[in-house]
């Protein structure tokens, strides 16, 4: 998966390793933007093996299923999901307090919902709660909390770089006051929400989002570098908000990469894309045609070269075309 990811992304960088710890319980707390694409990214870089508390919709797709169950991934229960099943919460929140006490770690996205916006969303009590009833239950114990910033140069766009912060640990404990729980839930949601907007980049003004998100493109910000483009913000001159878009047209290299592909392109564009059922899935469900697709057009194609000409020429076309991708994602 690992591979597969870097073969994806032209560029990914993670900061502040040093800041996870190698033992203990650990939550870790990004924000969410790409649906399980910040999963993936997340479970190959965190130097932990996390569970994943993901919302319980998602299970119901029989295909995807047996996928999240291999990744660890536990369902949470919504409002949405239905009165009656935010019941199974109870049996899931028990669930993680077991998990902490055997020092094992666990991801859950705070903001409860995932959203393209370059902006951290008010946070869920949620996660709150998982951390408050398992230090109920052993008071003597200590979860610490990492927030990560998920930072992507592209909303929607391929190629795309990323880059993932991992923040300081935060000590849960020095939160918890079991006889005044409403404080205690909203000082813990304030201090993640805080450190989570220095990891990523923050739009605070909501209603004039796009045109701040406009004149920050127009700048040509970094947005892997979230410290940069929230300094940047801090800046912006509102005149320059209304300034048109710069157009990222096709040039010589995208035709050329479009053309050498077209054969296992031309069933993404007009039979998987069209069926993606939220734009955040996007790139996730674009990630995953690629990593079946790719290496089996490339194959096939060996093998009609190989058949109608002969082995060298096959394995020629083979390495210049896998060459010529790879650059194409990593320059682009």
């Amino acid at each position: 998966m690992k591979i597969s990811l870097h073969f994806y992304f032209g560029k990914i960088e993670v900061h502040g390793l040093e800041n996870i710890p190698k033992n203990g319980a650990v939550l870790f707390l990004p924000n969410h933007q790409k649906a399980l694409m910040d999963v993936l990214l997340i479970v190959v870089d965190c130097q932990r093996k996390p569970y994943f508390l993901a919302r319980s919709d998602i299970f119901r797709k029989k295909v995807l299923k047996g996928f999240f169950a291999f990744l660890r991934m536990i369902p949470i229960y919504r409002m949405r999901d239905g009165r009656k099943s935010l019941a199974n919460n109870e049996v899931v929140f028990n669930q993680c307090a077991q998990l902490f006490k055997k020092e094992e770690a666990i991801v859950i996205f705070p903001e409860a919902n995932h959203n393209l916006r370059r902006r951290v969303r008010p946070l869920s009590k949620g996660f709150t709660r998982i951390v408050f009833n398992s230090l109920g239950g052993n008071p003597n114990g200590e979860i610490l909390l990492v927030p990560v910033g998920l930072n992507y140069q592209e909303k929607g766009r391929f190629p795309d770089r990323v880059a993932l912060y991992y923040g300081k640990p935060i000590a849960s404990s020095r939160f918890y006051d079991v006889h005044n729980a409403n404080e205690s839930t909203t000082a813990l949601k304030l201090a993640v929400s805080g450190e989570l907007k220095k990891l990523t980049t923050h739009i605070e003004d909501a209603s004039n989002y796009e045109a701040i998100e406009k004149a920050l493109i127009n700048q040509k910000v970094d947005f892997l570098n979230p410290k940069e483009v929230n300094n940047a913000i801090q800046h912006l001159d509102f005149n320059t908000y209304s300034s048109s878009t710069i157009k990222k047209g096709l040039n010589f290299f995208d035709l050329l990469f479009k053309t050498l592909n077209i054969l296992w392109l031309l069933p993404w564009y007009f039979l998987v894309k069209p069926k993606v059922w939220e734009p955040e899935f996007l790139s996730t469900m674009r990630f995953a045609y690629a990593m079946v697709v790719y290496p089996s057009y490339l194959l096939i194609l060996g093998a009609a070269f190989f058949i109608f000409a002969d082995i060298l020429l096959a394995i020629g076309v083979i390495l210049a075309i896998f060459t010529f991708n790879f650059l194409y994602v990593r320059t682009r």
